[in-house]
Parts: structure tokens; sequence; C-alpha cells
């Protein structure tokens, strides 16, 4: 063979090898020291590689891929407010310790795991301390008006993800709480609270994280966050990316809403809320009207909030959600008159699993656990 065409092949060998490094290109090696990965195959989600409750069923419904999950908003709450912080005394202290209901969410994260939960949601703005409240004066916010993080809250928020990312669990994000919509500056401030979270999450490595841009989108008024715009900010949000990684991220919308369209279409999974569905055969109508979306492909749909219980009897929106394989999530407050021990929402909050409601759910979950494969 002569020299020239001895090059000419070198070149041509060169070229190949680079042409697909381009297409392939090298993984950036991952240095995270965190362990638990969600990711999602299909409409299943997946931890470290493997479906949620592999080949398992229960009740002769298919349980592998769904994520169990549990609305615990509030385990970063503080109150900026001095005129309602009284609000939030624990009965034995008479004062509000954020550290203190921060400690105790932790202490009691290894004992959901151990009873089957998998998941729960933390907003960094969280929700009603009093379960529903018509108006919030109060100013509980990791995102500052500008869009800032504000660093006590992220610190708190960084104990609890260590210890879910150790526990195994994944911790579904909120972002954006209509309550606390009118601390922000504007439009730029929605924007630069997304970019600053998500790059916040990204940096910090954890893999166990999916982000919710807002809860109940459709009583939001800022740009980027109502029912007719908050789709671009999931798209925008997906765009936020570190060493090739990125979150996957969807909203919800108020109990009984189906998505939009846009939203079905630009969301990697469907956030759906119960509140509002007293029969729980419209809970299999719900999960069916976003299947039925031509907006929608194979993707997970979850509950992620849902204040309807009944655990003890055959059919309930838990059973109806899981025979319509939607993951459904537990959200519970104390109600008028009920003693500390009740809910996982009212602050200050009593994260332990000591009252009926909570026994009932965490019984349904075990048995999860202890289904056959």
């Amino acid at each position: 063979m002569r020299p020239n065409t001895l090059f000419l092949l070198s070149l041509l060998s060169l070229w190949s090898v680079l042409s697909l490094s381009a297409q392939n290109p090298i993984p950036v090696e991952d240095t995270s020291p965190h362990k638990t990965v969600v990711s999602i195959v299909g409409d299943e989600f997946y931890i470290n590689g493997r479906p949620t409750f592999e080949g398992k069923s229960w009740r002769e419904m298919k349980i592998q891929g769904l994520l169990p999950n549990a609305r615990l908003v509030n385990g970063i709450f503080d109150d900026k407010t001095d005129s309602t912080r009284y609000k939030w005394a624990y009965p034995d202290t008479k004062l509000w310790d954020a550290d203190r209901n921060t400690k105790e969410f932790m202490e009691n994260m290894p004992v959901w795991k151990e009873n089957g939960l998998l998941a729960f949601t933390i907003n960094l703005q969280g929700g009603s301390p009093e379960g529903y409240s018509e108006v919030q004066p109060w100013n509980n916010s990791a995102i500052r008006p500008d869009g800032s993080l504000d660093s006590c809250y992220m610190h708190r928020l960084e104990q609890i993800l260590d210890k879910a990312d150790e526990l195994g669990m994944v911790a579904i994000v909120g972002l954006f709480y209509v309550g606390q919509e009118k601390f922000l500056e504007g439009e730029q401030a929605v924007k630069n609270g997304i970019r600053n979270a998500v790059e916040w999450i990204l940096k910090n490595g954890y893999r166990n994280v999916l982000l919710e841009i807002n809860n109940e989108c459709d009583f939001f008024k800022l740009n980027g966050l109502t029912p007719e715009t908050v789709h671009e900010s999931i798209k925008y949000a997906k765009t936020i990316t570190l060493n090739g990684r990125r979150l996957l991220v969807s909203t919800s919308y108020a109990g009984t809403v189906v998505p939009s369209d846009p939203v079905i279409a630009e969301s990697d999974f469907i956030l759906l809320h119960g509140n509002g569905i007293e029969n729980p055969d419209k809970i299999t109508l719900h999960v069916n009207a976003v299947r039925q979306s031509p907006a929608y492909t194979s993707k997970p749909v979850l509950y992620n909030e849902d204040d309807h219980f009944d655990f003890e009897k055959e059919s309930n929106n838990f059973v109806k959600a899981t025979e319509s394989y939607a993951s459904w999530g537990y959200f519970d407050f104390r109600k008028k008159g009920e003693p500390f021990e009740q809910g996982f929402q009212c602050v200050p909050v009593d994260w332990g699993i000591n009252s009926e409601r909570k026994k009932g759910f965490f019984k349904l979950l075990t048995e999860w656990q202890n289904a056959n494969r």
C-alpha cells in the first residue's frame, strides 16, 4: 500500500472516531457522594436502576413502578413575620423552633421508610400550616422576593435530602406555593427562583429529587406559574443541566382538575390531586382523562395530595388510584379540635405515626412491602 494511501486511511479512521465521540460523548465521571437515583422508564418509577416493588402485585393489582408518597411539605417551615410566629408554638415549650421541626422530621424518616414510604413532597414555600387557609399573612419561603435562596431554609433542606438519600427515599421538591406568591417581586423572580433552586439541587449532587414547579398552579397569578404559562417553566427547568444531567419536572393542579395538554406534553410525570374527589370511582375517571389526552405519552401518573382516607374500606381513593395504575399521595392535616398528633401538615407537626389515620395509611404501605412477587 502506498504511503499517501495509508495517510488518507489514517485520517478517515481518526475522523470516524471523532465523529462517533461527538454523537456519544464520553460520560463525565459522577463524583456525587449521593447514592440514591430516581429515574423513569416508560410509566414506571425506578430507584437505583430497578423498578419500585419489582415484580410485585397487591390485591391482584400491579404495583411495580409505583411511588407511594406523603405530603410532608412543612419540613423546613419557618415564619419571618413576627406577628404570626406565636401561632406555631409547640404545646410543651410554648415556642416555635424551626430547627426542632426539621430535626424531628429527620428522626421519623427511618420509621416512615421502614413502614413502606418511598417518597415525600417537601416545598420551598411549604403549604398552609393550618391545613387550608383563606388568607396567609405569614411569610414562609426559602425563595426570597428576588428569587435568590435563603441559606437557613436551604441548610434545613440539605439535611433532609441527605437523610433521604441515605435511606433510599425520593423527595418531590416543590418550589412555589400560592399563599407565598405575594412576596415575589414578579415574573423575573419566578425565573430566578427556578434557576437558583434547580442549580442548587444539581450542584449538591442530589439524584433522588423530582421537581414540582408549583402547588396547584390554577390559583397563581404570576406569569410562569399560571395554568396557561406553567408549561413554559417546566420546559425552562428542564434546560438547566449540569454535566448533562437535569431534573425530572412537573407541576400540580387543584383536586378534580385535569392538567392542560401543554402541561401533559411537557411534564416528565403527571401530578394530580385528589382533594375534592369524594367518590373513589371518580379517581378512575380522573386518571383516564389524563391518559386520553392527545398530548399524553407513556409516563407515570402520581397523586401527591389527597385528603381522603377510609383506609379500612375495600374501596377508597388509595385503592382506586392503584387500580388505575397511579401512585397515591397521603395528605393529612390536624382538624379543628383534634390533638397534636393528628396530621402531617399543621404546624407545629407531630411527625410520628401515632394517629389512627396515619396508622391506616402505613398499614397499607406495609402490605405493599410484604406483597408477593
